[in-house]
């Protein structure tokens, strides 16, 4: 088989399994979800290496999407009197264009979201005073922990996306930066409700496809490569 044959086979594969995921998530009920969000955020709110992390990015979430809800997670990074480990910087997407352009930019309150045409939440690029906000991929420290949305998984760390490369083109971008850098590389998480993790080998992947290190979901924490291993 030709490589582009064998690219077009995987891009059909995930595209099949990303409507049969879409089809389960749709099949759970509110209180199914509901109660799913709260143990992910309690689970990653109570970890160590949450609590221990001085930098995270994470995904603003959006329920027309269905995907795991992160309001409680971020309000506690957001509150200056949080209990759950010291005062951390919290760096949110914002999509650039239609060609896996996306940036990571620093909030200080959920005010300084704004929506975009798609009604998903975003930084606005410039903050109150009208200055630029400050960037992860341009930022003299390194960020401990990522927080990441999906539509599938396993737990051998496979993740599969909703097609548009956003992540693992910013995720490969970024780990390039801290192996320039000599930073640690930051613990990649992906939050999960239950019908989203299946059985190994059934998601495809491709040379750009970025592993996650470890996945939360209703039943606790999945620690899956090494780093993961070490740190949770």
């Amino acid at each position: 088989m030709s490589s582009a044959a064998a690219a077009q086979e995987v891009a059909d594969q995930k595209r099949a399994l990303r409507s049969e995921v879409r089809r389960a998530l749709r099949a759970l009920t509110p209180e199914q979800r509901a109660s799913e969000d709260q143990a992910i955020q309690n689970a990653i709110l109570n970890s160590s290496w949450f609590k221990e992390s001085k930098r995270l990015c994470a995904y603003i979430s959006c329920a027309q999407l269905r995907e795991v809800d992160t309001s409680k997670v971020l309000s506690e990074v957001l509150s200056p009197n949080s209990e759950h480990g010291h005062a951390k910087d919290l760096y949110v997407p914002r999509v650039e264009d239609k060609n896996r352009n996306m940036r990571m930019l620093k909030i200080t309150t959920m005010d300084d979201l704004v929506k975009n045409s798609m009604n998903i939440l975003e930084p606005s690029p410039l903050d109150a005073s009208g200055n630029a906000r400050e960037e992860v991929l341009s930022t003299s420290s390194p960020v401990d922990l990522f927080l990441l949305p999906g539509q599938a998984f396993d737990r051998t760390g496979r993740r599969l996306g909703r097609g548009g490369g956003y992540y693992d083109t910013f995720l490969m971008r970024y780990q390039e930066l801290a192996k320039e850098k000599g930073w640690d590389q930051p613990l990649l998480v992906a939050l999960s409700y239950s019908v989203q993790i299946l059985e190994e080998g059934i998601i495809p992947v491709n040379s750009t496809d970025v592993p996650i290190d470890a996945l939360v979901s209703s039943s606790g924490i999945i620690p899956i490569s090494p780093a993961a291993l070490a740190r949770i």
